[in-house]
C-alpha cells in the first residue's frame, strides 16, 4: 500500500495517473548486491549499508528503478506503466541524504521510439509543473555511441570505459592510451586466457573464479566489477584502439548542440569515416519527430558525451536542469534501459524507459 504522498504533489501523481501509470511503492530495505552489480561505481559510494537479523547485507533504497522492475519481474506481467512517489536515501555532498523522489517506469511497450519520446514528454511537464517554468533539456544516446564504437572495430570492455568515464565527466585520453601498461605477473596468466575470448564468457570465468576463491567484494567493487577490470586490462594486451578510430571517436564524442543539426553531423562523420551505423541514427531522428512542442521549447539539446552515471542506460537518456540554479545539478533525469530485466534473471530482455524527478532541487510542486 502506498503512503500517502505530501498534498503539494497531489497534482503530479494526478499527472501521471491521467497518462496511465499506476502508483507502486516498494521496501525501503533493498537486497545491496543488485544495486553493486547494476547500477555502477557512482552508487557504490553513497549508499546507506544496514543488515537483517540473519546478517544479509541489505542497503536504504537508492532508488526507485531496480525495485520496481523486480516487483514488475515477481508479478509475471509482459507490460504495465508505474509511477512513484516516496523517499530515497544516498550520501549527497552538500544536500541530505533522504530525500523525496518522484518518477514513472514504462515497461514492455515496443514502440520503442514513442515511448521514449513519451518519457521525455511526461519528465518535462512534471519539471514545468513543479517549477512552474520550461526548463533546458539535455539528451544523449548510448545506443548511438556504442554503433559508433562498434563500427570503428573499438574493443567491447574499451567501450565500457568510455562510457564510464563519459559519466563520471573524466576525459576518455586515459582509455585510449595505446601504451601497454605493467601487468603484474601474478596476472600474466589469466589475461591470456582471455585475450580473444567472447566477453560475456570470459567474464563469467572470472566472477566464476573470484567466487571459487569465496570472495564477495574486494575493497568495496563487487565480482562483476573486478571482472571488468581484468577484461579491460585484457583488451588492452590485446591491441590498442587504431589512431584512425581515436581520431573519430573524439569527433564524434565532440558534436553537440541543435539536435537536427547533430543529426546531420554524426551522419555527415560516419559517411566521412566509412562507417555503417545501421538503424540506430535513424532512430534517432524518429524519436526527436516524436518529441511534443512543448519539450522542444526547453531548449531541447543533444550532446554525443552525455551519459547517465549508472551502469543499466544503454540506449535513449536525458536529463533536464533548472538554469537559475546556482549549482548545476540535474532535476530529472532517465533514459532507456532494455537489459536490466535480463541482469535481474529474466529470460530475455524487456523494453523499459523512465525517469526520476529530485524533488528537493523542484521545489513544493503545486496543489
Amino acid at each position: 500500500m502506498s503512503a500517502p504522498a505530501p498534498p503539494s504533489y497531489d497534482a503530479l501523481l494526478a499527472l501521471f495517473e491521467r497518462r496511465g501509470y499506476v502508483r507502486v511503492d516498494t521496501p525501503v530495505c533493498q537486497p545491496v548486491g543488485l544495486f553493486l552489480e547494476l547500477s555502477g561505481e557512482d552508487i557504490r559510494r553513497r549508499l546507506f549499508l544496514t543488515q537483517d537479523q540473519d546478517g544479509q547485507e541489505l542497503c536504504l533504497r537508492p532508488e526507485y528503478t531496480i525495485p520496481v522492475c523486480r516487483q514488475h519481474l515477481e508479478s509475471g506481467r509482459d507490460a504495465a506503466a508505474y509511477s512513484y512517489l516516496g523517499p530515497i536515501f544516498r550520501h549527497r555532498p552538500g544536500e541530505s541524504g533522504e530525500f523525496l523522489q518522484a518518477g514513472i517506469e514504462s515497461i514492455g511497450r515496443e514502440d520503442r521510439d514513442a515511448a521514449d519520446a513519451e518519457a521525455l514528454d511526461l519528465a518535462a511537464e512534471a519539471a514545468r509543473l513543479l517549477a512552474g517554468r520550461a526548463l533546458a533539456v539535455r539528451i544523449g544516446d548510448m545506443g548511438l555511441f556504442e554503433a559508433v564504437a562498434e563500427a570503428l572495430q573499438v574493443p567491447r570492455h574499451v567501450q565500457r570505459r568510455l562510457t564510464l568515464a563519459l559519466a563520471a565527466g573524466r576525459s576518455i585520453e586515459g582509455e585510449l592510451d595505446p601504451e601497454d601498461r605493467a601487468v603484474p605477473s601474478g596476472y600474466a596468466g589469466l589475461l591470456a586466457a582471455l585475450e580473444g575470448q567472447d566477453p560475456g564468457a570470459a567474464r563469467a570465468f572470472v566472477e566464476d573464479v573470484i567466487s571459487i576463491a569465496g570472495i564477495a567484494t574486494v575493497g568495496g567493487r563487487s565480482a562483476a566489477d573486478i571482472a571488468d577490470r581484468f577484461l579491460s586490462r585484457a583488451a588492452r594486451r590485446s591491441g590498442p584502439v587504431s589512431a584512425d578510430a581515436r581520431l573519430w571517436l573524439r569527433r564524434y564524442l565532440a558534436i553537440a548542440g541543435e539536435p537536427e543539426r547533430a543529426i546531420a553531423e554524426v551522419d555527415a562523420l560516419a559517411r566521412e569515416a566509412g562507417i555503417d551505423l545501421g538503424p540506430t541514427l535513424g532512430r534517432f531522428a524518429r524519436r526527436l519527430d516524436l518529441v511534443a512542442p512543448d519539450t522542444r521549447r526547453g531548449a531541447l539539446s543533444f550532446a554525443a558525451a552525455f551519459a547517465r552515471n549508472l551502469d543499466y542506460y544503454t540506449g535513449f537518456v536525458f536529463e533536464l536542469r533548472d538554469e537559475q540554479r546556482p549549482d548545476g545539478r540535474h532535476v530529472a533525469a532517465g533514459g532507456r534501459y532494455d537489459q536490466l530485466f535480463e541482469q535481474l534473471g529474466a529470460e530475455r530482455a524487456l523494453p523499459a524507459v523512465g525517469f526520476a524527478l529530485w524533488l528537493d532541487r523542484l521545489g513544493g510542486g503545486a496543489s
